[in-house]
């Protein structure tokens, strides 16, 4: 798997901004995404910051690249990895960007929202573009892909052959949309990685760079999210069941979002104020942790729509997000697809 989609997003990107950060959840692909990158210049260099060679190459030369062998005259790709781990990251990047870019092109990865690392240092604000990496959807495993503008005009249109669209469906629901055990194809291994993934991301990445004091309910708190799938998500409610302050949740909430644990949608309203303060409805961006079978559909749902309006604001289309739509009678659309403030004729229902 090439992910063509991200592939051609990358170099859309690396047009504009010779420095592109490619962020997602862990174990999406983007290190494999990389290479694919990668195999399209001559001459390149990957440092990743989790592997200790690298570590002590990087700080005894933070400019190791500049030693690069190269094999022609052609711009260099760099690569770095998890870089936003390193202390000092922001002011690093800020050197590198202002000192090379004229020369070479830079591509970041992060398993959490680059955004949220190291609150301290220069910013970044002009010196690059963003996208994310997301796990399989149909739309890039069934060759579904459509042009935006199509997309908005019939949202539950399925090109192509829709039998294979269906059969993609059904094994993104079994095995999530991560490559590495979608790809195995065994249910018995993606209960396997899943164990082994959630217990990586929430002891280890959250607990190595948060300062959390009480972890046992945070652990208490993402055991509980599955269930509240679709619904609106009341964190009094939340705060009651687990006996920590309103607070807390929030933070923790928003926490998980930062790791690419889960994602919210908002209800539409044309107030931006009334939009803060409404429940906003939680997904996964790995659906298997949703056991109730009508919940899970339309998690895929809500992940396959996530993407795409990431994708089309990535790509300058427009400001594109994803809501919910609600009136005082309790009538609901399950997902409305708004640019900027603007929502017009872009609503769909599972």
């Amino acid at each position: 798997m090439n992910r063509e989609m991200y592939v051609d997003l990358w170099k859309e990107l690396s047009v504009g901004k010779p420095m592109v950060f490619a962020s997602g959840p862990r174990q999406a692909g983007k290190t494999t995404l990389a290479r694919h990158i990668a195999e399209g210049f001559a001459n390149k260099d990957v440092l990743n910051w989790d592997v200790w060679t690298d570590k002590r190459r990087l700080t005894e030369n933070p400019y190791f690249f500049e030693t690069m062998n190269r094999k022609d005259d052609s711009v260099p790709l760099v690569i770095l990895d998890e870089i936003h781990k390193r202390r000092g990251w922001k002011n690093y990047l800020k050197g590198v960007y202002d000192g090379f870019a004229d020369r070479y092109r830079f591509l970041v990865l992060g398993s959490g929202r680059l955004n949220v690392y190291q609150k301290g240092g220069d910013s970044l604000a002009g010196r690059y573009f963003p996208f994310t990496v997301m796990p399989f959807t149909v739309a890039e495993l069934a060759g579904a892909r459509r042009p935006w503008e199509e997309f908005l005009k019939d949202p539950l249109a399925v090109p192509g052959d829709v039998p294979a669209a269906r059969e993609v469906l059904a094994a993104l629901s079994r095995l999530s949309g991560f490559p590495e055990p979608f790809l195995s194809g065994r249910e018995a291994h993606y209960r396997r990685w899943a164990l082994g993934y959630h217990r990586q991301v929430v002891r280890e990445d959250i607990r190595d760079v948060m300062d959390l004091r009480k972890f046992n309910d945070l652990e208490t708190l993402y055991s509980l999210l599955p269930s509240r799938v679709g619904a609106p998500l009341s964190m009094d409610g939340l705060a009651r069941d687990i006996q920590v302050s309103f607070g807390s949740v929030r933070s923790w909430l928003a926490i998980f979002e930062s790791f690419f644990l889960f994602f919210r949608l908002s209800p539409w309203t044309s107030r931006v104020s009334r939009a803060i303060l409404k429940e906003k409805k939680p997904y996964f961006f790995d659906v298997g942790r949703v056991t109730d079978p009508a919940a899970r559909f339309e998690n895929l749902v809500a992940l396959e729509l996530f993407r795409a309006t990431a994708q089309w604001t990535e790509w300058g289309r427009g400001d594109f997000t994803l809501h919910y739509l609600r009136n005082r009678d309790g009538e609901e659309v399950d997902f409305l697809v708004a640019d900027g403030r603007r929502h017009g004729d872009h609503a769909a229902r599972t």
